[in-house]
């Protein structure tokens, strides 16, 4: 990929595998309104201007119909446009989204290292007898070798089943208690960015379903991803409820993050 490489984002109306709330479907819109809000400005922190810029497009909502499940029609809609070259930043939907993501990237990617930012794990081989609960996707991730690493930063719920699980896998996790520590970390590219809007604490992000206390504050995850390598090849930004939100503040969060992490797809 070159400076030229278009940027994508990509819209993931989509909650069915939401286990306690739903309303992350709306989470898209929600988070393309805050963004363009005239309460604020289109500029990132290390001062790229995203209005109107020549390598960010728009590409709606994925489009889903009865006669095509949920799986295939995010995989073969990412697919589509990794074929054409994009990176891709998605917004919204519940956490189950970023299994087909990563299924669609890892045809395109080899040896992904996926950075999770998440309270929660998202490692169950099954919750409530769903395999694809959005308290899965990542166990589906590593059973199918679709990511070469996976590194958890943030993580607050751990239990016994989890941690087996993450041994199975060989997961790196810095839960809140020691997250500063991924810092020594050699991170390889390609990496994909899995952001789960309640790593941060429910004081900055009360609308989401999950509320749990302890989290990141908005300044310690904004530091985490301008600190990261890039560029990242693809993202995702979910588990945003605007049926919780006050006054929009998860909402204007989201596009506070989505604008940083365009800058570091636009190295």
């Amino acid at each position: 990929m070159t400076t030229d490489t278009p940027i994508s984002i990509l819209g993931i109306p989509y909650d069915a595998n939401s286990s306690f709330l739903r309303g992350a479907a709306a989470a898209p819109d929600a988070i393309r309104q805050a963004l363009h809000s005239p309460s604020t400005n289109m500029m990132t922190e290390n001062l790229i201007d995203l209005t109107d810029h020549p390598r960010l497009r728009n590409r709606g909502n994925v489009q889903f119909q009865n006669s095509r499940p949920w799986l295939t029609s995010i995989t073969q809609s990412v697919a589509d446009l990794l074929e054409g070259g994009s990176r891709i930043v998605s917004l919204g939907g519940d956490h189950s989204v970023t299994y087909p993501l990563i299924k669609a990237f890892a045809k395109f990617h080899h040896g992904l290292t996926i950075i999770h930012l998440d309270a929660h794990s998202d490692i169950y081989h099954e919750f409530e007898g769903n395999r694809y609960s959005h308290a899965c996707p990542f166990a589906r991730i590593m059973e199918e070798g679709l990511a070469k690493r996976l590194i958890q930063i943030g993580i607050r719920t751990m239990n016994p089943h989890q941690k087996e699980q993450i041994e199975r896998f060989g997961v790196e996790v810095f839960d809140m208690q020691s997250w500063q520590t991924y810092r020594g970390l050699r991170i390889r590219h390609p990496i994909y960015l899995s952001v789960d809007l309640d790593v941060l604490d429910p004081a900055f992000a009360p609308g989401v379903s999950h509320h749990e206390p302890g989290g990141l504050s908005t300044r310690e995850l904004l530091d985490i991803i301008q600190h990261l390598p890039g560029p990242f090849v693809g993202a995702d930004i979910v588990e945003l409820n605007p049926r919780r939100d006050i006054n929009g503040v998860t909402a204007m969060v989201a596009a506070k993050i989505l604008k940083e992490v365009i800058a570091k797809m636009l190295d």
